[in-house]
């Protein structure tokens, strides 16, 4: 799987998450973009990526993802 299908399915992740069929992440999203990205939809989101994906972040990656880039790039690593 590449990147913009790496993409393609995230924004569909994000879409069921938020409820928000107007979401299109990029490299550059953040919590700040989406207004009803708190802690509790975090997990949420964490949750359906590593089911969509079949992966587990661990912790440290979790808390440490600044962007939908860093999360492409730990997903890309773990399923190639």
């Amino acid at each position: 799987m590449n990147k913009a299908e790496i993409y393609k399915k995230l924004n569909e992740i994000f879409r069921e998450v938020f409820d928000d069929e107007n979401i299109e992440v990029n490299a550059n999203t953040t919590s700040a973009d989406i207004e009803d990205w708190d802690s509790l939809e975090h997990i949420n989101l964490i949750v359906a990526v590593e089911n969509e994906f079949g992966i587990k972040f661990n912790m440290g990656e979790v808390t440490t993802m600044k962007n939908v880039g860093e999360m492409v790039e730990i997903i890309s690593q773990r399923i190639s």
